[in-house]
């Protein structure tokens, strides 16, 4: 379970984030629906640890304050290394954390309808296709959290049904994902 409590985000002066309160419980997918500009992608940001809030706190029931929590992200505008593979910028990944192996990257991999042994650089995948393999990295290391920020966009039919069954909630995880209003 992970609860946000009071969170509010300025920079220069702009308030993004104003009072957030949240509580998500493990085995539901949450969704949050909202127009550009409208903080969803900071909230993300903020859950995921990459940008501190200004006030307020995430609480991270049940886990020890000294272990990071296991989080899988997709975040607008995200990229890997152009001249890898997708296989090759998994794995060089993967070696930040240490909790993936080798069968678990491909096995993410096969899971968003990539072929693992695929040679083409990432510079020369298709949107869809970067979006997949983006979707494969949040996979890979097996999170309790899941934060996918539009994991739509670029998609084909075929890929945005495999992102619905990949978000099919499971006991013992959170998944929190942003989409833009239309």
């Amino acid at each position: 379970m992970i609860e946000v409590k009071n969170v509010s985000k300025r920079i220069k002066g702009t308030l993004l984030l104003d009072d957030i309160n949240i509580l998500l419980k493990n085995g539901i997918v949450y969704g949050i629906i909202g127009q550009n500009g409208s903080g969803k992608t900071m909230l993300f940001r903020v859950l995921a640890g990459l940008i501190k809030p200004t006030q307020g706190s995430i609480i991270w029931e049940g886990m020890d304050k000294k272990e990071e929590p296991n989080i899988g992200v997709v975040i607008e505008h995200a990229s890997l290394y152009p001249d890898f593979t997708g296989i090759q910028n998994l794995n060089y990944l993967a070696q930040i954390r240490k909790k993936a192996s080798k069968q678990d990257i491909r096995t993410a991999i096969k899971r968003v309808g990539l072929n693992p042994d695929d040679k083409r650089n990432f510079r020369k995948y298709s949107l869809g296709m970067k979006q997949r393999l983006l979707i494969a990295q949040a996979l890979m290391e097996q999170p309790e959290l899941l934060l996918f920020d539009e994991p739509t966009n670029g998609l084909d039919t075929n890929g945005i049904k495999l992102f619905i069954i990949l978000s099919e909630k499971k006991p013992n995880k959170v998944l929190l994902f942003a989409l833009q209003a239309i």
